[in-house]
């Protein structure tokens, strides 16, 4: 199918904010060559040259929504990437998932060790609180980004979502129940995106919150899809893990077929949160559509 302007206009887009945050994360972690040297060439190696960047992508285009300066939205984006980055490390080790791939390559711990992979992730999140802190400017914002990133990583965010999970393996849960730990585990730290790029520039309107909360959701829905159709090779970690562990899924709970056209109802519902907005929210729009209809 022939990629059309607008296709090649958002892919010229995305492109350029994942070469940007790329760039502002290689300047704020430390240098491989800094004491502790192993540490440091770990946590870059657990951050650098992978991932769709979807979360700084949010993180720009709800700004482009406010107002918001460019400066501070690389700041933002960079700090959200950092805790999820830490997520991964964390996740993917033998006492969570066990998992050995992660974004085409050996997973933090089987790469260096679990002592190691332990410390990244603890670096990496102290990190983005560290450099949202030492924006200059409104006090009160940067206080106000801290709290939502905090909360968002946090056990009524992501790290309790990831408890739920743990605790629901082997177990049937319903459609409700899902949406209680996904809302959690995956959407708390996407909603988080939105609403840092917004409190770039300001207060974050509700309708971008409602918004989040639908594109988080989707997301989660869409992984589970793609765990259960899609190869290793395409997804850049281990396919078929949640069945295999028993984990609760949409794909489980709905079938693939009626998952995905959640995930739609989903999508739909994220493009009307956002009508108010105009042309403006085109960016959102777009990384809606990006998450939803994305095969890897």
């Amino acid at each position: 199918m022939a990629t059309t302007a607008i296709e090649a206009d958002f892919a010229a887009w995305m492109g350029a904010i994942q070469a940007r945050v790329e760039e502002a994360l290689k300047r704020c972690l430390p240098s491989a060559q800094l004491a502790p040297a192993r540490l440091h060439e770990a946590m870059r190696y657990a951050t650098l040259e992978g991932g769709k960047r979807v979360r700084p992508l949010l993180v720009f285009a709800a700004g482009e929504v406010a107002g918001a300066e460019a400066g501070r939205l690389e700041v933002a984006a960079a700090a959200v990437e950092l805790i999820h980055a830490y997520s991964l490390v964390h996740d993917d080790m033998p006492c969570m998932d066990d998992d050995v791939l992660r974004r085409g390559k050996p997973t933090v711990h089987v790469e260096f060790d679990g002592a190691t992979a332990l410390l990244v992730g603890d670096a990496l999140q102290t990190l983005a609180f560290q450099i949202i802190s030492e924006q200059s400017g409104d006090a009160t914002r940067a206080l106000e980004m801290v709290r939502t990133l905090a909360l968002a990583a946090g056990s009524r965010g992501m790290a309790g979502g990831q408890a739920i999970d743990l605790e629901s393996t082997g177990k049937t849960l319903s459609q409700a129940e899902l949406e209680f730990m996904h809302v959690r585990k995956t959407g708390a730290l996407i909603s988080a995106a939105v609403k840092l790029g917004a409190l770039c520039a300001g207060p974050c309107p509700a309708a971008l919150e409602q918004y989040a909360h639908r594109v988080g959701l989707a997301f989660q829905v869409v992984d589970d899809v793609l765990d259960a159709e899609a190869s290793t090779a395409t997804l850049g970690k281990t396919a078929g893990k949640d069945s295999k562990q028993g984990k609760p899924t949409y794909v489980s709970a709905m079938g693939a077929a009626r998952a995905r056209g959640f995930a739609e109802e989903l999508r739909r519902s994220a493009h009307a949160a956002l009508e108010g907005f105009g042309d403006r929210a085109v960016r959102l729009k777009q990384l809606a559509d990006f998450i939803v209809l994305r095969k890897f």
